[in-house]
């Protein structure tokens, strides 16, 4: 094709085929052009020569953002077998120069529309279809590759993608696109460089950018003209293979990246090569697989070939021979082959000098320094926080948290916090890059990011959110942070009036204290807090609890257990003893809820503050005849909540429980049955069964027999291990 006296050709590709990048390979290698122009952002002509460097390893992505509003970007996605990857380092090879066109990002970017290239139609995708193909780049390489020249499949593709858009109406961001295309290439056929120009672009748009058949010049202006944008900068980004697939949401995805490539890389014996790929997995995954079976597997996929009329075996007759060979006709080993084969798990790389924001390279000197790589497969990391290393894993990982990089998310958040151990659950995805460069404006590294953060959180939290921040702050090690928020959370305490804010920081303050040692941090100002927090929720329990509907009780109710667990972590008696006392004045408290009043009396016969004799009493009078049948169950909701073994091993309780429930009318039982059965589901299968057993013997006219007392266990004996259990388990008691 020519335009003026240079000639230009425009190579239509699949983005992401694997046949595609081979015929560009084949058309370059022809054609020798001294310009290779390729769809893309112009903006990324400032990264390209970085395609040269070994260590700017493919899946990458071209990521272009705004610099005013960094979450505000745009990825461009290449794999090793995309054709504008394989232009690019054919270039790069040769010496030929690159160009990007389309539409700027910067214009894109402010415009905020895009080619919706998931609501259109696959040109190449219908086409196979039409032909009775369900893999496109299997019917481009049997209809097109095979039969073609590298340049005439080009030429065939321009005719077919011609009679696919006739009749079609060109929405206005592909028209916009398009017009910025052809200002490129017609800057490029002015140049007086010589050679031919190669164009390197989407099939559907080949057909736009054929010099003869250009539009007038006045006509692309006026669809350029009057555009904003933005201020925009470009890096590289490594990208992973599950993100190349359809199924994560990218528009110009691929159904099984993992296929592609092996199909790109792989010069003969392709199906072979694949199935010797999926037995060593299944192996891996302690499945029978022998080498007999992958041969009987590759002659099976040769034979459904053969019947389907194909020249040789796609990814369905492959997929189809190992299902039915390898793994039994199983589909379960499959999902495996599916998520690690067909898609992968690959994360790209990138140079060290290419162009990072600084937040983003202290991550990278920082990760460099404790041994920590990045990888697109989930992976767990155990932490020992006495090792100094680990440590400062440990401070990374909840800096990163704070700054909206969650590179890591904590395995076992409820049982490892505040402990000598944490595990991680590490998964690199390419959006954090993102978040990265947004984060960029708190600070040039983490330390100092994440602490811009908490300070600017502290001047907005309240009381129960300040204690969160404490915590959050001790375990990323923010010492100038630590101080700000401590000083605003003593403020804020001291003007607090609402109790149940103030019960709410009761927990994280306690963990602070507690576990603070681990930290190697000062915590002598959490105590003072917290001393008066537990002092001003003990003094307005009483009137918290006060008329409150059902839904405002079990809020009061969490809140109760929270500073329970925090009193129980810190074992201070003073405010033990205020604590307790202030449960005994609402367990006695007239109109306090049902599900409190339970809760506070079960709370101090667990402290050992009232006998069985007497909690029987107090359940006795609640579940009475004359009480209301509804508040009863609330009470003894509260009352059972935690371990069974209340019920199991005090036959009195059982029996005032299973009298009452024996009593209570039909049509007020039916109201009771899902209070009763939430409060008897949060007990394990075998405390129902055991709780079962003692009511059977109730209903033969005995009493549950009590525990003899007599358990057979060497108390002296058993006493000398307590000592080393509570080393492992950290505490200081």
């Amino acid at each position: 094709m020519k335009g003026g006296a240079r000639p230009a050709h425009v190579l239509g590709i699949r983005h992401h085929g694997p046949g595609s990048a081979r015929a560009v390979r084949t058309a370059l290698d022809d054609l020798s052009p001294s310009v290779v122009l390729i769809e893309g952002p112009p903006e990324l002509d400032a990264v390209a020569p970085l395609v040269s460097s070994p260590d700017l390893r493919p899946p990458v992505a071209g990521l272009v953002y705004s610099v005013n509003d960094p979450a505000t970007a745009a990825f461009y996605p290449m794999a090793v077998f995309s054709p504008e990857w394989v232009a690019l380092r054919w270039a790069a090879e040769h010496g030929s120069r690159v160009r990007f066109l389309d539409l700027p990002a910067a214009t894109a970017l402010a415009l905020g529309e895009q080619e919706d290239e998931a609501a259109r139609p696959d040109p190449i995708g219908t086409l196979a279809t039409a032909a009775g193909y369900d893999d496109a780049e299997r019917w481009w390489e049997d209809a097109i590759e095979l039969r073609y020249h590298a340049l005439d499949v080009f030429d065939a593709i321009l005719d077919a993608m011609r009679s696919l858009r006739e009749g079609q109406e060109i929405d206005l961001a592909t028209r916009r696109r398009e017009a910025a295309m052809r200002r490129v290439l017609r800057q490029e056929l002015r140049a007086q460089d010589p050679g031919p120009v190669a164009v390197v672009c989407g099939a559907w748009h080949a057909p736009a950018l054929v010099p003869g058949d250009f539009p007038t010049v006045a006509s692309d202006t006026a669809l350029l003209k009057g555009l904003r944008s933005t201020k925009v900068a470009a890096t590289w980004v490594p990208w992973t293979s599950g993100r190349l697939a359809r199924a994560s949401g990218y528009g110009a995805g691929v159904d099984s990246p993992g296929w592609y490539h092996h199909l790109f890389t792989t010069t003969d014996d392709v199906v072979g090569r694949w199935l010797v790929r999926v037995a060593g997995l299944l192996r891996r995954e302690q499945h029978d697989t022998s080498s007999a079976a992958v041969i009987e597997a590759v002659r099976l996929a040769d034979a459904l070939a053969a019947l389907r009329g194909r020249p040789r075996p796609g990814l369905a007759e492959v997929t189809e021979s190992a299902q039915a060979v390898l793994t039994g006709g199983s589909p379960v080993p499959m999902r495996l082959v599916a998520r690690d084969l067909l898609v992968g798990d690959v994360l790209g790389h990138v140079p060290d000098d290419t162009p990072m924001v600084p937040l983003a390279r202290d991550l990278a000197a920082t990760r460099k320094r404790l041994r920590l790589k990045q990888s697109a497969a989930e992976q767990t990391l155990d932490l020992d926080l006495r090792t100094a290393s680990h440590l400062e894993r440990s401070k990374l990982l909840h800096r990163l948290r704070l700054l909206g990089v969650p590179w890591g998310e904590p395995a076992e958040t409820g049982r490892t916090r505040g402990t000598f151990r944490e595990a991680w659950t590490l998964l690199w995805r390419p959006e954090l890059d993102v978040a990265l460069i947004e984060a960029s404006g708190y600070g040039s590294t983490i330390a100092s990011a994440a602490s811009a953060v908490l300070t600017q959180r502290a001047a907005e939290a309240d009381v129960a959110a300040l204690a969160e921040l404490v915590e959050t702050t001790l375990v990323a090690d923010l010492p100038d942070a630590l101080a700000v928020v401590l000083a605003a959370l003593d403020e804020r305490a001291a003007h607090q009036h609402d109790t149940t804010r103030l019960m709410a920081a009761v927990e994280p303050m306690a963990r602070v204290r507690r576990y603070g040692t681990v930290r190697r941090a000062d915590t002598e100002l959490v105590q003072r807090v917290l001393t008066g927090v537990v002092t001003r929720v003990s003094v307005g329990l009483a009137a918290v609890c006060a008329t409150v509907d059902d839904d405002a009780a079990a809020t009061v109710r969490a809140l109760v257990d929270g500073v329970q667990r925090g009193i129980a972590l810190l074992d201070q008696d003073a405010l033990r003893q205020d604590w307790q006392r202030a449960l005994g004045t609402v367990a006695e408290q007239q109109g306090v809820h049902g599900l409190i009043a339970g809760r506070a009396t079960r709370l101090l016969l667990d402290a050992g503050l009232l006998d069985v004799d007497e909690a029987g009493r107090r359940l006795s009078r609640r579940l009475s005849p004359g009480a209301d049948a509804v508040s009863a169950a609330a009470w003894l909701e509260g009352f059972l909540s935690g371990e069974a073994a209340l019920l199991i091993h005090e036959p009195e309780l059982l029996a005032v429980v299973d009298r009452w429930a024996g009593e209570v009318e039909g049509d007020v039982f039916d109201r009771l049955l899902p209070l009763l059965r939430r409060t008897f589901s949060t007990f394990t299968a075998a405390e129902r069964r055991g709780i079962g057993e003692r009511v059977a013997q109730l209903g033969r006219g005995g009493t549950a027999p009590a525990d003899s007392g007599d358990t057979g266990i060497d108390t002296a004996r058993a006493a000398r291990v307590v000592p080393r259990i509570l080393e492992l388990l950290g505490s200081d008691t």
